[in-house]
Order: C-alpha cells, then sequence, then structure tokens
C-alpha cells in the first residue's frame, strides 16, 4: 500500500494541510483520533466519507 494513494496535499484545500484524498478530512484529525484510542470503526462512523 502507497500512503500516496490515500493522502493529499493541496493548497486549496484545508489550508494545504495533508487530507485524505477526495475528502477534507484531515490527516491530523485522523491521528488524534487514534491517539484518543478510538477504534477504526468509532471514526468511520464519525467520518463515513473515509
Amino acid at each position: 500500500m502507497r500512503w500516496q494513494e490515500y493522502i493529499t496535499v493541496d493548497p486549496a484545500v484545508c489550508h494545504g494541510r495533508a487530507c485524505i484524498r477526495g475528502t477534507r478530512i484531515m490527516v491530523a484529525v485522523v491521528l488524534d483520533n487514534l491517539a484518543a484510542e478510538l477504534t477504526s470503526d468509532e471514526i468511520v462512523r464519525s467520518y463515513p466519507s473515509l
């Protein structure tokens, strides 16, 4: 799996922060949720476009 297939950086989207491709969900948000010990199922429930 290549991360470049799933993560994109575009200056016009979310101030150029790394986002999940095809969404405006920032990678930092996903990482924060993981750090808070949310499961992947809980994160997907919160962000169904993932």
